[in-house]
């Protein structure tokens, strides 16, 4: 059975400990990791692109139109398409994107969405009309910055099912009580191993812990 192990990590733009922040991703044994609030500004991508490398990963996605959002891969995994998503973005608030990428024949969404319902509303729109496109089986992992049962996750729940239903909380990392990240995925993909990683050094990297999942179809 094809297996696509899945990470979906808020890094929190790596202000905590990025050496942390690369022991989780090497521990994660993840073939994608989602990231959610990678570092941005001139020198965003290369921090980026340098964290990848310290944890075994290459960037796939990252900066553009992207935004708040990347997807790491697996060195050597093979990745057919990816494109970087901008959302409609209003002056004070945080331009936000969708980083996307076709991974193993199954298409990877990493999203971010907002703090503010309407706009996460708004955003929400877009994202379902990139899982309806998708040709094959869909992944969204993200920080849905909602916790289950939200309008979000009713949305989402007309097309996508949570394969990260078992993870606990994830936020905040040192005493987690909400849980907004996870990995949900379209009809014919099933999950098995799911994993909120929160041992050492999770607590330390960022203020979310990462969620990881074995997505097969």
């Amino acid at each position: 059975m094809p297996t696509l192990r899945v990470l979906t990590y808020n890094v929190r733009q790596l202000k905590d400990d990025r050496a942390a922040v690369a022991a989780v991703l090497r521990r994660s044994d993840a073939d994608v990791v989602a990231i959610q609030e990678p570092p941005r500004g001139p020198f965003g991508r290369g921090r980026l692109t340098r964290l990848a490398h310290a944890a075994g990963y290459e960037v796939a996605v990252g900066g553009g139109g992207a935004r708040t959002t990347a997807l790491l891969v697996r060195r050597g995994t093979g990745v057919t398409h990816t494109q970087d998503v901008r959302l409609a973005w209003r002056p004070g608030r945080t331009r936000r994107g969708l980083a996307m990428a076709d991974v193993a024949g199954v298409r990877v969404i990493s999203a971010h969405l907002s703090l503010d319902e309407a706009e996460r509303r708004r955003h929400l729109l877009r994202l379902v009309l990139l899982v309806r496109a998708a040709e094959g089986g869909c992944v969204v992992a993200g920080d849905l910055n909602e916790e289950p049962g939200g309008p979000t996750w009713r949305r989402l729940g007309l097309h996508l099912h949570d394969l990260t239903a078992a993870s606990g909380p994830t936020f905040p990392a040192r005493s987690p009580r909400r849980r907004l990240d996870a990995v949900l995925a379209t009809s014919g993909l099933t999950g098995a191993g799911v994993e909120r990683l929160d041992e050492d050094p999770a607590r330390q990297a960022s203020d979310h812990l990462g969620v990881a999942v074995d997505v097969r179809w």
